[in-house]
């Protein structure tokens, strides 16, 4: 078996060591004689599995004791609507920082449920930046203030973490999650799909302040409710069992590789690799601001797209998998989440330099 380097956004590469120990445990979990997909959700295994799993992802972020942590499903898509469900507590207004399509199709999702008002967005809609703060319109009035802090798209990243004053801040960390360490007092929730960072396609990760909860607006569904997802330990139904045992054992893989402090300095060096590469090459171009260039994806354009199918074809063939770009912006997208080796960016950068001087 050859494996590639897989540069997916999504569902994207996971760490191989816990492959391995998946399929090592894959029909007989540690004694019990059964598959993890073939327990029960109620059973001491399984509770075992989801227990664990959420107190390693609590020590990881150093989630402070005043906030839940929930599994949940529906990806980030289901939260577009969960947040204005769950945190409007009675206004009828929220704001939203516009910075690529998922701030948009989030700010669409809202405005079923509220006034939901974009206060910053690139003028000329080109995904390049992050507005200027002082360019933001926020309403002090505001039930929350919502924002991506990586776009995968368009890989546009957000430098920090905005001051947005006593309002609280909610985050779709999707595409970043578990890439560095985050200060989650600084938020009022955070929300993130799993199969970027954390695991396979089928979680989402919700970890909201208490005070935020128990709220809702009178139609939303009781498996969007998160006083009663915490309530029910994240059991209302019967969650992607599966999906939640191989995310803690990537959250122990990470806590191996020394932790978030430790993935952050891997990442940064992956991503500095590439776009140094990129920037000196004088064939391939990155449109983003320097400064707000994301870690985790990363696009690049071609002299001339007439390329664009011989270079895929030809990456493929070099076992570099997964590079086309997204259709709405065309080019090639190199994700680099956690469990991609700097091996993987090498590959690349060798296989992009012999592209160029071949075609250039």
């Amino acid at each position: 078996m050859t494996r590639v380097f897989n540069f997916s956004a999504g569902p994207a590469t996971l760490p191989v060591d816990v492959l391995q120990q998946v399929q090592d445990e894959l029909l007989d979990w540690q004694g019990t004689g059964m598959s993890v997909m073939e327990m029960s959700h109620r059973g001491k295994a399984f509770v075992s599995i989801a227990e664990q799993a959420t107190e390693t992802l609590k020590t990881l972020l150093n989630v402070p004791d005043n906030y839940k942590i929930l599994w949940m499903q529906g990806g980030a898509t289901g939260q577009f609507s969960a947040v204005p469900m769950n945190l409007l507590r009675g206004r009828d207004t929220a704001d939203y920082v516009v910075t690529g399509s998922w701030g948009k199709k989030a700010v669409k999702e809202a405005a079923r449920y509220c006034s939901a008002q974009t206060v910053a967005r690139p003028v000329d809609d080109k995904f390049t930046h992050v507005p200027d703060r002082d360019d933001w319109t926020l309403n002090p009035e505001a039930a929350y203030v919502h924002y991506t802090p990586n776009e995968t798209i368009e890989g546009v990243e957000f430098p920090d973490v905005p001051d947005v004053g006593d309002v609280p801040l909610v985050a779709d960390f999707s595409s970043t999650f578990l890439s560095r360490p985050i200060d989650v007092g600084r938020f009022g929730m955070i929300y993130a799909g799993a199969q970027k960072n954390l695991g396979p396609a089928g979680v989402t990760i919700v970890i909201v302040r208490d005070d935020l909860i128990g709220d809702v607006l009178p139609q939303t569904p009781t498996v969007l409710d998160y006083a009663k997802v915490a309530d029910g330990e994240s059991m209302l139904n019967t969650p992607p069992c599966f999906t939640w045992y191989v995310c803690g054992l990537v959250l122990q893989w990470i806590q191996r590789q020394g932790g978030l402090k430790a993935m952050a300095a891997r990442n940064a060096a992956k991503a500095g690799k590439l776009y140094a590469f990129i920037d000196a090459s004088g064939y391939y171009r990155n449109p983003v601001k320097p400064e707000h260039r994301s870690w985790m994806n990363v696009p690049f354009t071609l002299p001339d797209a007439a390329l664009d199918a011989d270079f895929l074809k030809g990456a493929e063939a070099a076992g570099l998998s997964t590079l086309k770009g997204h259709r709405s912006v065309g080019g090639m997208r190199a994700s680099l989440y956690n469990a991609m080796p700097e091996a993987g960016v090498d590959a690349l950068v060798d296989y992009m330099k012999e592209f160029a001087k071949k075609n250039g």
